[in-house]
């Protein structure tokens, strides 16, 4: 059993919570999204997190969308022009078809990290400054990440790290892969040195190199990845509720979801010890 730098109860609330009918699948522009929006900022601010250049929302419209990134910043204390983004998206697929796509895994199980390094990160202040992203947009092709990425308050140079999770919440074989170390090799070691907690396996892999799918541009790291930001995506396999209405709380794995955040954490603090 780990031990636990954040509340599992509300983490394990928060999942239960997004992922429920009440926020209809949260797809960008609708009630849902704006519910969630609300309720994500809510978290941040029960945590003391404060908004990144003044306000937490960084609106932006893409075709016929109207689009809201969730950005939240905590200061460091030795590099604090010096940035670490923590990432997931909080949109999905909202209703199709008189069906909920609720999203539990994908990606409603990425936000609630969020909100659980808020919490670790108020008792355990970090080296380098923190933005907490939730993005919108995801499920439309990334939109949010990129326009994070193009247009906000801090010089992508300040960028030093973006550390992405998208689907982390269950998996048949207890793994939970982290990508984009071939890139940027100065992250693999912390990556291949570190000991396993709890129930999850942490792999390298999904880089590329034969082995199975590619997840290099698979989710919000990509636009990061593509102006030259380093990045680790941590992730599962696909599994067969993957944007399917049927991707609900019931299908988690709690254990490995709340030892999945714990890894996460842990990874973080390695990467925040380093000289980025």
């Amino acid at each position: 059993m780990a031990n636990y730098s954040y509340s599992t109860k509300d983490l394990i609330n928060n999942i239960k919570t997004l992922s429920s009918d009440a926020f209809e699948g949260r797809r960008t522009g609708t009630k849902g999204a704006e519910k969630a929006k609300t309720y994500i900022i809510n978290a941040f601010k029960k945590e003391g997190v404060k908004p990144l250049g003044g306000d937490f929302e960084q609106h932006f419209t893409f075709s016929k969308y109207n689009a809201v990134n969730i950005l939240g910043e905590i200061k460091g204390t030795v590099n604090i022009n010096k940035y670490i983004v923590l990432s997931a998206h909080y949109d999905h697929e909202g209703i199709k078809n008189g069906k909920i796509y609720n999203g539990v895994d994908d990606d409603a199980s990425g936000i609630s990290a969020l909100i659980a390094f808020a919490q670790y990160l108020k008792v355990n202040p970090p080296k380098y400054s923190v933005i907490l992203a939730a993005f919108d947009a995801e499920e439309l092709g990334l939109k949010g990440a990129y326009h994070f990425v193009k247009d906000n308050v801090i010089q992508q140079r300040n960028i030093m790290l973006n550390l992405n999770m998208d689907m982390i919440s269950r998996s048949k074989k207890n793994q939970l892969f982290a990508v984009g170390s071939r890139y940027y090799t100065h992250l693999k070691p912390t990556i291949e040195n570190f000991q396993d907690l709890g129930k999850v396996d942490l792999l390298i892999g999904h880089e590329g190199l034969g082995d199975g799918d590619n997840w290099t541009n698979s989710s919000d790291h990509a636009a990061f990845h593509k102006a030259n930001i380093p990045f680790i995506y941590f992730g599962v396999a696909d599994h067969e509720d993957y944007h399917k209405p049927t991707d609900d709380f019931e299908r988690i794995d709690n254990q490995f979801y709340k030892d999945a955040v714990e890894t996460i954490i842990q990874v973080y603090t390695k990467f925040d010890a380093l000289e980025l």
